[in-house]
């Protein structure tokens, strides 16, 4: 893994691109389906729990935790929201935009999911959207997945939306033609080895197949895939008990 980049590599790239991830339609272009991810995940969340607080990992500028204010019931008082993220502009973003949605208690954490602690049994919700697959070894999903189960109550859930590998190499090959097509349809051949440059420089994904075990063994349950395509999918998971 020495060729991949440090944290404060991926700190500084996206410090530098606030503007752009304020925009769901400039900042998850190179996403496949980022629209219908987003607005999956929010709904499950939503259909499935009465948040009073809600944790964003790896928040951006907020756009997850803005759809999911929008799934929630309109006479829904507004959860609690943590918004964790590298970039500390991203954060300031985030919190200036999900106050703008009428949260008044906002939490930013500034940090690496693998360092800081969340506590125990503190948040409703967890959404983690494009964020995990900057995990590297097998030993840091898995911690991170039984931080993530801890951090939640019981009856909470968690979900993800992510790039994901593949583990039989000609389904994995197949795919990511699938998303070259994509990439080039979209920007051009420049476009597409820009993406593929920083995804083989910064990212470590896992298979859906992978992070539904993971999710199991951190002890979460009703473990479900929303949606995939090609290299991208939605799933999500339930800590068990009554909330």
């Amino acid at each position: 893994m020495s060729d991949k980049s440090t944290v404060d590599e991926i700190r500084e790239r996206f410090d530098n691109d606030v503007e752009r991830f304020s925009n769901l339609e400039t900042g998850q272009t190179a996403t496949m389906d980022a629209r219908l991810l987003m607005e999956l995940v929010t709904q499950a969340a939503a259909a499935t729990s009465h948040p009073t607080r809600v944790l964003d990992i790896g928040c951006g500028a907020g756009n997850y935790t803005l759809e999911l204010l929008a799934q929630l019931p309109a006479d829904t008082p507004p959860p609690a929201v943590t918004l964790l993220d590298l970039s500390r502009p991203m954060l300031d973003r985030a919190a200036e935009r999900v106050g703008g949605a009428g949260v008044c208690e906002i939490e930013t954490l500034q940090g690496d999911v693998r360092d800081i602690d969340l506590g125990e049994a503190g948040y409703d919700i967890i959404l983690a959207a494009m964020v995990l697959h900057h995990l590297r070894s097998d030993a840091e999903w898995e911690a991170v997945f039984a931080k993530l189960r801890r951090a939640l109550r019981l009856g909470g859930s968690l979900w993800i939306v992510d790039m994901v590998d593949h583990d039989d190499p000609a389904v994995r090959a197949l795919m990511q033609a699938r998303y070259a097509d994509y990439l080039e349809r979209l920007g051009g051949v420049a476009y597409r080895e820009k993406v593929f440059a920083y995804i083989a420089r910064e990212d470590t994904p896992r298979s859906v197949a992978y992070q539904l075990s993971a999710m199991r063994r951190a002890g979460l349950s009703k473990v479900q895939v929303l949606h995939k395509n090609a290299c991208f999918a939605a799933m999500g998971g339930v800590r068990p008990g009554e909330s």
